[in-house]
């Protein structure tokens, strides 16, 4: 679990003084273990602690998340009277060779740049067109296939499929998260608990559905794919989000809730090009997979992708008319069984 020769060579480059460093493991607990350092100077012998986390279950599935623990610790053992003192962070690279990552007072990532036009340029076209031209239905066929080749590749966890279905409903970027920064009076907490409390009771019938579990993008929406040009089924993804792995339908929800939101904004319910494009998509990506229980798992995922559409403060336009069938759309899906496309404006009624 821990590279002792790497702690080794970053103890001796930071106390330059020493002539003896020994490394000895403490012991594990539930959530990781702990090994003694001992550092030999002139001055006498110093005594820290490194402490390691289980790379499964806990929320610690993924490197950053166990970067995440060890970064609150450093900034918050220190300020907590008493409290064993928090020296540094260190990270293991590719190499071997550890480093520290300890004392940011902030982080950013750096990455390339794209060149394109996001599918929220397409969607605010189909409100002038009577239904789909080709090139919207070879670029709706674009995104199955992708999706389709990408949620091939499996994974057998049953720690990161309850991990999705828990994060879905709990994660700060997520359901409950998107609720809380709601500006008061557009949706009331008593409607906001209804909706959480059917949710966590979809949660318990997706628990037993771990052969679900593969590669995701996690944020497929249409400000994420960025076509190279108007007519070019070639495209880019940005922002992939909360971990490589989950539940299918958290992608095809991302962009699926999409043809519904714009045509309900436009028109006040799915039709047209709109209608179509739901339509074409869920049929291609199931065809493409075989996934014949999609249908079946994605209405917690349409709520969370429905919470994001009807919140203001990221869509101030809708009117709060359209706003409130998204909301009635959100609570009939979480009450059937299976999602029905032949329903979608019947969950929107009154």
């Amino acid at each position: 679990m821990l590279n002792e020769s790497a702690v080794k060579s970053y103890l001796k480059d930071k106390f330059k003084d020493a002539f003896y460093v020994e490394i000895t493991r403490l012991g594990a607990g539930v959530h990781g273990a702990g090994f003694l350092i001992e550092i030999q100077t002139e001055q006498g012998i110093s005594q820290y602690v490194v402490k390691g986390l289980f790379p499964e279950g806990l929320g610690h599935d993924y490197p950053s998340d166990r970067a995440q623990v060890f970064l609150l610790d450093l900034e918050t053992y220190n300020e907590l009277p008493r409290h064993a003192k928090a020296i540094d962070v260190l990270a293991e690279m590719p190499d071997g060779s550890i480093k520290s990552i300890g004392g940011g007072k902030e982080y950013y990532l750096l990455m390339e740049r794209v060149e394109g036009r996001d599918y929220f340029n397409d969607l605010r076209e189909f409100s002038k067109k009577q239904g789909l031209e080709q090139a919207d239905i070879k670029k709706i066929k674009a995104m199955t296939s992708y999706l389709s080749d990408i949620h091939s590749v499996k994974k057998d966890s049953r720690s990161l499929y309850l991990r999705k279905i828990r994060d879905i409903i709990g994660h700060g970027e997520c359901l409950m998260g998107v609720f809380d920064i709601y500006p008061e009076g557009v949706l009331s907490y008593e409607d906001m608990a209804e909706i959480e409390k059917m949710c966590i009771d979809w949660r318990a019938r997706l628990k037993s559905k771990t052969h679900r579990l593969c590669q995701i993008h996690g944020d497929f929406h249409p400000g994420n794919i960025w076509f190279k040009g108007v007519r070019d089924i070639d495209f880019v993804l940005l922002d992939r989000s909360r971990g490589p792995f989950g539940d299918a339908a958290d992608d095809v929800t991302a962009l699926c809730i999409n043809y519904i939101f714009f045509s309900v904004m436009y028109y006040g319910d799915v039709r047209g090009a709109y209608l179509e494009g739901l339509n074409l998509f869920l049929e291609e990506y199931i065809k493409q997979t075989n996934d014949n229980e999609l249908l079946e798992v994605v209405a917690p995922f349409f709520a969370f992708r429905g919470a994001v559409v009807a919140n203001p403060v990221f869509y101030p336009e809708l009117t709060e008319d359209a706003r409130n069938k998204i909301f009635r759309f959100i609570r009939f899906v979480l009450s059937s069984e299976r999602f029905d496309i032949n329903r979608v404006n019947s969950y929107m009624a009154d």
